[in-house]
């Protein structure tokens, strides 16, 4: 293991599990049960983490036409969703084992990932390689609010070493229900552009609703009336908007950023682990970050970094003290750590 924050680590056990004819491209564990969902070009499989003789699936969905590319697990384990290649986000009742509803039309490229989100239980965010956050009811099956990512970016200048690529969106990740009271309402972002964003996701939405408001009226309003309202938007912004970006300069990702989680191992949501092109997984303690958005030391933050021998597709961490982090790398394998 590489060194981090001045430590050497040593290198952590590793489980493999096998089980899939294609390279795996996403994996949840859920939050009720032993239970791994890992998805496998357009199949969902389940499997229970204490059936170590054969490891044959519980169950298989099969809804997707496309690639999947996130699937992700509601707070009771009650539905799943599923982001394929086509632009869809399948909704699978899990209790009833079928097809809830699908949700499509609104992201311009590929949906690259999907989060429930805990305090509105009818409610998904989305992210896309069209640099946008969506989020939608999907009782309803209709998108209602929308941000640009890469419009609303308060810092696009690059860091020496910092990749060039633009601010797609690969992975998104939410608290869990039991993080809230110590969490806010926050999304974290895997970006294209190395970056790891974590966002205040109620102040930014509602930042970037002001702004869109206030261009639609500027057309029609007084030059008086117009300055009024774009300086109270911008008052609004910079009170309640919050933004930390762990990005090249706090030692992050020197190439496109593919997965984030937040760990449930320990005191959940403590870390915020992350892992993308560069070979890399990055365990980040962003328990330093400060809601006035101003960081004056970098140092701490990057609490572990793991280097692989290959890409990295997706990761995510179970809540028990040994082998809590389980990664899909571009091999047909999927390995177990131990990071605790």
């Amino acid at each position: 293991m590489a060194e981090a924050s001045g430590k050497t680590n040593d290198t952590p056990a590793t489980r493999r599990l096998r089980g899939h004819t294609a390279i795996a491209t996403s994996c949840i564990a859920s939050r009720n049960e032993d239970i791994v969902y890992v998805s496998s070009e357009t199949e969902v499989k389940v499997f229970d983490v204490h059936m170590l003789a054969s490891w044959k699936p519980l169950e298989s969905y099969n809804y997707n036409k496309e690639e999947i590319n996130q699937i992700t697990c509601n707070s009771k384990s009650s539905f799943l969703a599923a982001a394929d290649d086509g632009g869809d986000i399948k909704i699978i009742d899990i209790h009833q084992k079928c097809l809830y509803k699908t949700l499509r039309a609104a992201h311009e490229s590929i949906c690259s990932s999907v989060q429930f989100l805990p305090w509105r239980p009818w409610e998904v965010i989305t992210g896309g390689l069209d640099s946008k956050l969506i989020m939608w009811d999907f009782s309803k099956g209709r998108p209602f609010k929308v941000m640009d990512l890469g419009k609303s970016d308060p810092d696009s200048s690059s860091n020496a070493g910092q990749c060039f690529n633009p601010a797609f969106v690969h992975a998104i990740a939410v608290p869990e229900v039991d993080m809230l009271d110590k969490i806010d309402k926050i999304c974290v972002v895997a970006r294209g552009d190395g970056v790891v964003d974590v966002i205040n996701i109620e102040s930014e939405f509602k930042a970037a609703k002001s702004k869109s408001s206030s261009s639609l009226k500027k057309g029609g309003q007084s030059k008086s009336n117009g300055s009024v309202s774009s300086s109270n938007s911008e008052i609004e912004d910079q009170n309640q908007r919050t933004r930390l970006r762990l990005d090249y300069s706090f030692g992050g990702h020197t190439a496109a950023v593919s997965c984030v989680a937040f760990s449930v191992f320990g005191e959940k949501g403590r870390y915020i682990i992350s892992g993308g092109n560069d070979k890399a997984v990055k365990v980040w303690n962003w328990s330093k970050f400060s809601k006035t958005d101003q960081i004056c030391n970098k140092d701490g933050f990057l609490h572990l970094n793991i280097n692989l021998s290959r890409k990295v597709n997706w990761l995510c961490t179970t809540p028990t003290d040994s082998e809590n982090l389980v990664v899909c790398d571009t091999s047909k394998i999927v390995k177990v750590y131990t990071v605790a």
